[in-house]
């Protein structure tokens, strides 16, 4: 396989995944972005923690989620637990972020 073919195929799996993404973003609350993943749910738990010497950690619990990640063969996870030292961001889903306007403009063009 050349890395032309290579380059190709991811191409065609990033556009699959997004177009997955798309369908499914209107059933979830909440988008949940780590520094290796991102995730859609509607059960987030964000805890922080501190270790014994001080350091500032986060602990942050999904169940039914979905994650973006081209490589796994299932996206949607019963229970999802993360550790990380790195920013955690969660967001709630609007569902006017959704829809698109009638006229077809974004917020932006308004």
């Amino acid at each position: 396989m050349s890395s032309e073919d290579l380059e190709k195929y991811e191409a065609e799996m990033e556009l699959q995944l997004y177009r997955e993404y798309r369908d499914v973003v209107g059933l979830f609350s909440y988008v949940v972005e780590t520094e290796r993943r991102f995730y859609l749910t509607n059960h987030v738990d964000l805890q922080p923690r501190s270790t014994e010497n001080g350091e500032m950690y986060f602990e942050v619990a999904m169940q039914d989620a979905w994650v973006w990640d081209m490589y796994r063969p299932a996206r949607f996870v019963k229970n999802v637990r993360v550790v990380t030292f790195k920013d955690v961001n969660v967001e709630e889903i609007t569902k006017a972020d959704l829809e698109i306007p009638p006229d077809g403009s974004t917020p932006a063009e308004e």
